[in-house]
């Protein structure tokens, strides 16, 4: 494995912080809901991780890591207004992937690119463990959430966006 793989990156960064994490070995899936069901975990204990980029004027642009529980949505108008940017939307695969340093499915909720901001929902914390694919889509990793907010230091803002349960009086 060479110093630029990012599952390798993920391990030795992890294991230099001491963090308290397991390894999940499954079939290959990168969709929160399907690859939570073979982990085993509740789809709301995943990280699911977006790459966002706010427009801020005319020239800037402002990327963003979102990481929000896996049975929420990213909120992109709040993200947006934590910027005061014009315009948003998720970042194309090609900068997604360039800026993660992991292909579309695997993104980790880590930041190790200068360019991307990583930003969680407080939500994030209620969570005792988080699960992730570990850069890669055969292997995941629950790690302990509060190692996850020691190590990574997020910056929290309410960014998750849950659908509304129906109504259980409507007839």
């Amino acid at each position: 494995m060479t110093p630029s793989d990012p599952y390798q990156r993920l391990i030795d960064f992890l294991d230099a912080g001491e963090a308290s994490y397991r390894l999940i070995d499954h079939e290959p899936e990168g969709r929160t809901d399907l690859v939570s069901s073979l982990r085993g975990n509740a789809v709301h204990d995943a990280a699911k991780c977006m790459v966002v980029m706010v427009k801020i004027g005319k020239k800037t642009k402002k990327y963003v890591l979102a990481v929000v529980p896996g049975d929420a949505k990213v909120d992109l108008t709040a993200v947006r207004n934590l910027f005061g940017g014009t315009y948003v939307s998720f970042a194309t695969p090609e900068i997604a992937e360039n800026l993660s340093g992991s292909v579309a499915g695997t993104i980790l909720p880590f930041s190790f690119h200068p360019d991307l901001e990583l930003i969680a929902d407080p939500s994030i914390k209620e969570i005792p463990e988080l699960y992730f694919n570990a850069a890669r889509l055969d292997r995941s990793m629950a790690l302990r959430t509060s190692d996850y907010l020691t190590l990574a230091q997020p910056r929290t803002e309410e960014i998750a966006l849950y659908e509304s349960a129906p109504d259980p009086r409507a007839d």
